[in-house]
């Protein structure tokens, strides 16, 4: 019988992904195991593996389309002896199962529609006889926002269906619905009459712009926000920090983040009711520091967890963060990776930013924000003085973190460092 390959679910929260790429072709014969298919989620690209052995009859789903649902069916293979067309027809009319996500429990089964066979050439747009095209919806957001009329293009994808490249191969060689004005970039004027015209352009949103404007969004309107700001001296900090590189070896380079994130850590378990979620039932507290640190990468932002801070050293925190940080700009996490967390680090720092306000990543309570270290005049018994300080901005959660416990977990923060060694004790 036939075998539907279905969109994996690649983390407990993921309800759809971006197929980005098909490494077989139709027609190709596959061992179980084989990596088939790229999926893009909204941290990382993953791969998929064929779970049968079998020959692809049918790739139902085109490269580049957004927004497939998780359980979806994305491909048809058909076992030993069985013919294509048997194999996509058995597909066709199987009963579908309701998304196995946590969020969609409860909610009836969504229907999964196979797209079907169009009979299409590279001389002939892609279309069926009652006149419908096929097209990727990312096909149809840039041939939309571009004015591109896309009966008039050949599509390459399977079965004819017009996919990214398609579109972007008319709009480079000026071909449009009605006329070349409508593909041009549009100009807009400025307020006044005589500026000169800009350019603007159009970058439709990615899986991981998406997930971050949700959430962030989610953070802000279901969490009230309160933030508290702390000057923390950091002279001592740099001493040790140059001492234990000095004394490291080979490979191991602690930085002040590896630092911060132990001193988090020595904080957290300090004052434990900072460490958990708030929850409609309750607050749930958690007993191990496991801190996100959040890493700029193109296109957005990825929070890794370090797991069981509390026990680790300040080398073993740098390997982590280096490897988590590395593979998280060329988006090779595992979901594990970035799935959980009870805290989350944001520094910029390094950007010269002096503070700011993070915002809490959902549904832990808090989020540390980490200025740079600078000189600062400061007053040391009564006289003017100069030292290096660093400037953090706790946000947290206020139906979970009180003010005064708030600024508590700010001086346990602040005396780890300060004095560094009460993160060896």
């Amino acid at each position: 019988m036939s075998v539907s390959v279905l969109m994996p679910a690649l983390s407990p929260t993921m309800t759809e992904g971006t197929l980005a790429r098909w490494l077989v072709n139709e027609g190709d014969s596959v061992k179980s195991g084989d990596v088939i298919a790229e999926i893009e989620t909204d941290k990382a690209t993953m791969e998929v593996e064929a779970l049968d052995d079998g020959v692809v009859a049918q790739l139902a789903v085109a490269e580049g389309t957004q927004n497939v649902a998780v359980n979806a069916v994305i491909a048809v293979l058909a076992e030993d002896g069985e013919s294509v067309d048997d194999a996509i027809a058995a597909v066709a009319t199987a009963p579908v199962a309701a998304p196995s996500t946590p969020q969609q429990a409860d909610a009836p089964p969504a229907a999964v529609t196979t797209p079907p066979p169009v009979a299409a050439t590279p001389a002939q747009p892609a279309m069926a006889s009652a006149g419908r095209v096929f097209a990727s919806p990312l096909a149809r957001r840039i041939a939309a926002d571009a004015g591109l009329a896309l009966a008039r293009l050949s599509g390459t994808g399977p079965h004819g269906r017009i996919i990214r490249a398609d579109v972007e191969e008319a709009l480079a060689a000026g071909t449009s619905g009605t006329s070349l004005a409508a593909v041009q970039p549009v100009t807009v004027p400025r307020a006044a009459s005589t500026a000169v015209p800009a350019e603007e352009r159009f970058v439709p949103h990615n899986a991981m712009r998406r997930v971050i404007a949700e959430r962030l969004q989610q953070s802000k309107q279901t969490a009230p926000h309160f933030y508290l700001s702390v000057d923390c001296e950091i002279d001592n900090l740099l001493a040790a920090r140059k001492a234990l590189n000095e004394a490291a070896e080979d490979g191991v380079k602690i930085s002040v983040n590896d630092m911060v994130v132990k001193a988090a850590a020595a904080a957290l378990m300090a004052e434990p009711d900072v460490n958990g979620y708030f929850e409609v039932e309750g607050c749930r507290y958690f007993s191990t520091a496991d801190i996100c640190v959040a890493v700029a990468v193109d296109g957005g932002l990825v929070t890794p967890v370090i797991h069981d801070v509390q026990n680790l050293g300040l080398a073993d925190i740098s390997r982590k963060t280096t490897d988590l940080a590395s593979r998280a700009r060329t988006g090779t996490l595992d979901p594990s990776e970035y799935a959980g967390g009870s805290f989350t680090i944001s520094n910029l720092g390094m950007y010269g930013i002096r503070e700011f306000a993070a915002v809490i990543n959902p549904p832990q309570s808090a989020i540390l924000a980490v200025g740079a270290g600078e000189q600062r005049p400061v007053v040391k018994d009564g006289e003017l003085a100069v030292a290096t300080v660093m400037t953090v901005t706790l946000s947290a959660d206020h139906r979970i973190v009180d003010g005064a416990l708030g600024a508590k977990w700010l001086q346990a923060f602040k005396r780890a460092i300060e004095q560094p060694v009460t993160m060896l004790l």
